[in-house]
């Protein structure tokens, strides 16, 4: 069996959040494989931890998929400030054809556009992928998993950090399916009455009161904050607000524009731009522009830039929800060449947690052996892109851990589940398996 199909019945997906399933990149052809350790998210450590305590693994892993891809170059991006990490990979990359590129501190570092054009400076062509310029990038997580699954190790865990207004900040390795109330009372429990969840990062993520969310192959953290935090405030606004306060008080500052990490990079993405189509929504018809074809939802120009604290990104987002609703593909300019004040633009990562008003929870949050046995998993069917895979059990019956849970149809974009635990099937549904685990 290849690593190709040894990744695909392992589960593999992305693991820094984006989840497209790994074995489909492994089989593809590049001269360069990537390991995004940028972890530009703002109070997560995820990556820091991974590549601190499991160097070795992630250059394996790395390697595995050079030789799979027919790649000669190996780059592991990671930033200059994570010293312990960038010792451990180093030490880890003797040798090798991997080596290590460092990074500054500034958001959105993982940017993969971004990524790319630091560590080979190589810039993607507009609406496409880094295999469009001859590279594979992966998360440093997914590079562990490859490893595993070249031994026959399914995707069963997850490592997470905790963060925020708890008790100790921490980063976990943790069973899927453990929910995120099981995580942060690990974390030593909530420090507010009521919590909301930023599920993925306070920038990109997904904001939620609902603790009892399922750890999922994408979850790379949870930032804890009270709910009357002015950021979960703004986050909790009904779309319909944030386009309404948008169409009445945006005065075309540019700013948005001007501390786009993709305009600054050379793309045709313009928020103010979209900014200005909310002005043509008011008979109700969709009416948007292509200036937001390659936003990367970083947030940034939401949460940092705009001085009226308006809603760029979200009206992006809106944007390419419409577009491709309607089938519009881009059909702007093609050429790429980055602002020359580029270098001069880069947001630190200090700088937007001052803006975020978050430097009270500012504390490492360091790997620990940490124990997380929920009393029930709750597995969602789709933990990738793509579809879910079909259910292999029914309610009743016993499975053991790594065993496969799912199965998906053939040449159809997803990822197999696994049994983080043995246990009994307690329920099936058309979104989700629950396990009960067997009692030690």
């Amino acid at each position: 069996m290849n690593l190709i199909e040894q990744v695909r019945q392992a589960g593999v997906v992305g693991a820094g959040g984006g989840g497209f399933p790994t074995h489909v990149k492994l089989a593809s052809a590049a001269d360069t494989v990537i390991a995004n350790g940028a972890e530009c998210e703002p109070l997560l450590h995820k990556d820091a931890a991974v590549m601190e305590h499991h160097a070795a693994e992630i250059v394996r892993g790395m390697l595995l998929a050079m030789e799979t891809v027919r790649a000669r170059d190996g780059i592991i991006g990671i930033k200059a400030k994570n010293h312990q990490a960038v010792a451990a990979i180093r030490a880890a990359c003797a040798s090798s054809a991997v080596r290590v590129h460092l990074l500054g501190d500034y958001y959105p570092a993982g940017d993969e556009y971004d990524l790319v054009y630091e560590t080979t400076g190589r810039l993607i062509p507009p609406g496409g992928i880094p295999l469009n310029v001859g590279a594979v990038v992966c998360n440093v997580e997914t590079f562990v998993n490859i490893a595993a699954a070249a031994d026959g190790r399914a995707v069963t865990h997850k490592t997470l950090t905790i963060a925020g207004a708890v008790a100790e900040p921490v980063t976990l390795t943790v069973p899927l399916g453990a929910s995120l109330r099981d995580c942060i009372a690990a974390a030593g429990g909530a420090k507010v009455a009521d919590p909301v969840l930023c599920v993925g990062g306070l920038m990109m993520g997904e904001t939620t009161d609902n603790l009892d969310l399922p750890v999922t192959k994408t979850t790379g953290g949870v930032i804890v904050l009270p709910r009357d935090h002015h950021v979960i405030e703004r986050k909790l606004k009904p779309a319909t607000v944030q386009h309404a306060i948008g169409k009445s008080a945006c005065d075309q500052c540019r700013y948005c524009t001007e501390f786009c990490p993709r305009f600054l990079l050379g793309y045709a993405v313009e928020p103010h731009q979209v900014m200005r189509s909310l002005a043509f929504t008011a008979t109700g018809a969709a009416h948007w522009n292509q200036w937001a074809t390659m936003c990367c939802s970083c947030g940034l120009c939401t949460l940092f830039a705009c001085p009226e604290e308006l809603y760029p990104k979200e009206a992006c987002d809106q944007s390419k929800f419409e577009m491709r609703r309607a089938q519009v593909k881009w059909s702007g300019p093609m050429t790429v060449k980055p602002h020359p004040m580029r270098d001069g633009r880069r947001v630190p990562i200090d700088s937007l947690m001052q803006r975020l008003a978050i430097g009270e929870y500012a504390h490492d949050a360091p790997w620990q052996a940490r124990s997380v046995a929920p009393a029930r998993f709750v597995l969602p069917l789709k933990q990738s892109a793509g579809t879910g895979g079909r259910p292999l059990f029914t309610t009743g019956q016993p499975v053991q851990a790594g065993q496969p849970l799912t199965e998906l149809a053939e040449k159809t974009l997803g990822a197999v589940i696994h049994a983080p635990a043995a246990g009994t099937v307690a329920a099936v549904t058309e979104r989700e398996i629950v396990l009960t685990p067997s009692k030690s």
